[in-house]
Order: C-alpha cells, then structure tokens, then sequence
C-alpha cells in the first residue's frame, strides 16, 4: 500500500494497492468515503500505474463531485442519533446528552470527535444487545457474545459459534434499521446461509421487513460519511 497525490483543484489522494490476483490497473472510488484505491497487477510499474490514473483524473472528478464527502466531526456538525439529525455543541458536566434538537459534548473541542464516538459505541452496544436479546428469546436460541465494531463492508455478521458482531454505526440509523439488522443476525442462529428458509425466521422475529432492508441498501453509505 501506498499514497499519491493527482496534482490539480482539488488534489486527489490515491491509495495504491499492489495485487497478486489482478489482471489489470483499476481505479475504484468508494461508495462509503470516496477513497480513490488504484490497484496495480504484478509486473506494473507505478509510474505506468500513475499514467493511466492521470488519464482516468477526468471520470474520477465526475465520480468524486457526485459523491456526497466526508464530514469531520465537530461542533456546528449536524451528527444523526437513533435516525434524529442533532446538532453537536459545546456541553458541560461529564456525559454527552441529546437535549433540544443538540448533541452536547462536553470537554475541549478537539476531544469532540473521540468523546462523541465513545458515546455512540456505548449506546449502540445497549440498543443491539436490547435487540438481540429480544429476538434471541423469541427464537429460544442465546447467543454466544455480542461485539460492536466500525465495520465497512457489512452491518453484522454471526459466526459460527454464535457470536454476533454488529457496526457501531446502526445507532445514527432509525431504531427500525438497527432492530431488522439484530433480527438479521440472529436468525443466522438457526440458519447459518440466506435461504428462504433464513429469511422466513427473519420474518417471524422481525415482522415485515422491506422498508428497512431497503433504507440500508438506499442511505446506509451516509452512515460512513462522519468522520470522528
């Protein structure tokens, strides 16, 4: 792995990633951050790579303006919390509350970022063990342990042992997401695949299901947008 700079207005920064699997140079931009990864085969010179990006830099800029950008949080930040937009100001005392349309952090303002994802790590890990305990009495199956990460390629998984892992970033999603996601995962208790069967159990727990499946496929992204 590596960095480059594209130079131009603005600068666009690269990731270049060498793959014994690749076939050919690509360009990737993501569809959660906007990270530009530029990947080269075996064989490929990074200024032969670089050429080819510097002929791509057109469709990138396209690619980049359309994408929604990172936000780094801070005060004046308008953060969602349980699907609610709040907006993060100066707090005072020792916990982070939500009061009045605001999200109040107390401390230094340059604390703001890891107080606030502390907080949300915290509040995620009561909201998906409220859920999952939920749906795994219903299903009369337990779990074996419950962990919260910041996760970006899925929302939760089970493994085979039992253990459901979820991203700590469900909780700026509304309350209905994060409870079909903990519905999801632990059906996989009793269905480890996503069979009709599996998705019958996710029913049962669940109820009907479509509107927050679709939220996540349709807005999940904008989750991974805050930076903290």
């Amino acid at each position: 792995m590596g960095e480059h700079v594209l130079p131009g207005n603005p600068p666009i920064q690269l990731t270049l990633r060498h793959s014994a699997r690749a076939r050919r140079i690509s360009l990737r931009v993501s569809s959660l951050d906007g990270r530009v990864t530029l990947t080269l085969p075996p064989g490929v010179r990074e200024s032969e790579a670089l050429a080819f990006a510097r002929d791509k830099e057109g469709w990138l800029r396209t690619h980049l303006a359309s994408h929604p950008g990172t936000l780094d949080v801070c005060h004046g930040t308008e953060l969602p919390v349980e699907g609610r937009p709040l907006v993060i100001a100066a707090g005072t005392g020792r916990s982070v509350r939500a009061e009045a349309g605001r999200l109040l952090v107390p401390g230094a303002e340059a604390d703001c970022a890891a107080r606030l994802r502390g907080w949300l790590r915290a509040l995620a890990r009561t909201r998906l063990a409220q859920a999952s305990d939920r749906y795994a009495a219903v299903l009369g199956r337990p779990y074996a342990g419950l962990a919260v990460r910041d996760t970006r390629s899925r929302w939760g998984s089970c493994s085979a042992r039992g253990t459901l892992s979820y991203s700590w970033r469900l909780v700026m999603a509304p309350p209905e997401v994060l409870d079909y996601v903990a519905a999801h995962e632990v059906a996989h208790l009793e269905e480890m695949n996503h069979s009709r069967a599996f998705w019958a159990v996710v029913e049962r727990l669940h109820g009907p299901f479509d509107g927050p499946r679709r939220w996540l496929r349709q807005n999940g992204a904008t989750l991974h947008r805050y930076r903290f």
